[in-house]
């Protein structure tokens, strides 16, 4: 489960297609395991991990609350059916 979501979320945000879908599960999959598997702040190795996992998490919701951008597949389809709309 763990590769399907790192994965096939990762290919699909690299493509720009399902982009706000695939940045939250990321998201989620980041906070969790900085939560469940990086906890021990008393040793720096899980502390750094923490963190990153954190940030990583941040980047995603930017991500989620602003979408993939003006080449990703996403907005593409979204142009297309505009034109399919006027016409």
């Amino acid at each position: 489960m763990v590769i399907l979501t790192e994965l096939g979320c990762g290919l699909l945000v690299v493509l720009g297609l399902f982009t706000r879908f695939a940045a939250f599960a990321l998201m989620g999959f980041r906070l969790l395991t900085a939560l469940f598997f990086h906890t021990n702040f008393a040793e720096l190795h899980q502390t750094i991990p923490f963190n990153k996992n954190i940030a990583m998490a941040g980047g995603f919701l930017a991500l989620v609350a602003f979408g993939g951008g003006a080449w990703s597949l996403d907005t593409m389809h979204a142009a297309r059916r505009r034109e399919r709309r006027q016409a």
